[in-house]
């Protein structure tokens, strides 16, 4: 099992023929993703050369519009590798096209035009009220689910699958904890982004990972600014049965200047490090003082099963 991306996921990459974009395509099918094109308007009708998983050569189709590329290719995934300017054209082009999850690699994004796609997103709902497109990022990493799909930045090769499940807003620490972890796997790790305004929550990843019965213990790593570690505590509180460890960065920041990432500000001894560990360990969280320690309280919990 994995969530929100399998082995069967269809993905278009919307600027396909961009430099990040024609690098990550390449790493991305080298992953066993099933990349079905991409979107280019003003390269619309040809193709990019690439190679999959086994060596063999394949030529990629550049569309000119999302729906076209959906409509020729049944994608449901499609990621974003447009400059910021243009990202939220990018992004509401795919949520009208009714894709299931959105990617947004790009950083630097004004955050007026990320909360502008973010409430397009969150208003465009099916019969049933749920969201017709969950978008992950910006200025995130991606996601990977091992062995089966990369949507992403991540390195495809530092682990393998296992019953880990990962949520992080920082994409560097993403990495380390795969790989200090890589003896025990990953179901799917998901960089949900550090800015201001994101898609994907550490909330609904962890509500994911409680549902998916072969993930066995959840990682969160989060860092100052904000409060979305005290709302996950909360949430861990009341609806997650499975083991979490944590960690968050950030604890010799400098009070009120941002660091990094557009989200990491600390006001106060609101957002501290210090504050969302307590809140974290108030709930039953073991958090580790560094990404080290972090994986050796998950390594302990799956030596005492």
């Amino acid at each position: 099992m994995a969530i929100f991306l399998n082995k069967d996921s269809k993905v278009i990459v919307q600027g396909i023929t961009g430099g990040e974009g024609t690098k990550h395509t390449a790493r991305m099918l080298a992953a066993g993703t099933q990349v079905m094109g991409g979107v280019n308007a003003r390269k619309a009708g040809t193709t990019v050369s690439h190679q999959d998983k086994d060596g063999n050569g394949v030529e990629l189709p550049v569309f000119g519009t999302v729906a076209e590329a959906v409509e020729r290719t049944g994608a449901d995934v499609s990621i974003v590798f447009v400059p910021p300017a243009f990202t939220k054209d990018a992004v509401v082009e795919a949520i009208d096209a009714e894709v299931s999850l959105v990617v947004v690699i790009t950083e630097g994004i004004p955050v007026q035009d990320s909360a502008e796609f973010w409430a397009y997103a969150k208003s465009r709902t099916d019969e049933n009220g749920r969201q017709r497109t969950r978008i992950i990022g910006p200025n995130c990493p991606g996601i990977i689910t091992p062995g089966e799909s990369l949507v992403g930045i991540t390195p495809a090769n530092i682990t393998g699958k296992g019953k880990i499940g990962l949520v992080s807003k920082s994409g560097t620490l993403t990495y380390q904890m795969m790989y200090e972890l890589r003896d025990i796997g990953f179901s799917t790790a998901i960089g949900i982004g550090g800015d201001p305004v994101i898609g994907t929550t550490h909330i609904d990843a962890l509500e994911a990972f409680e549902a998916d019965p072969e993930t066995e213990a959840i990682v969160m790593i989060g860092e100052i600014g904000g409060d979305a570690e005290e709302r996950a505590a909360d949430f861990i509180k009341e609806h997650v049965t499975k083991p979490v460890v944590g960690y968050v960065a950030g604890f010799t920041a400098p009070e009120g200047k941002t660091m990094g990432h557009a989200g990491a500000i600390v006001s106060g001894s609101s957002g501290t490090a210090q504050a969302k560990k307590e809140a974290l360990e108030a709930v039953g969280v073991k958090v580790g003082k560094t990404p080290s320690e972090t994986a050796q309280l998950m390594r302990g919990i799956f030596e005492s099963k």
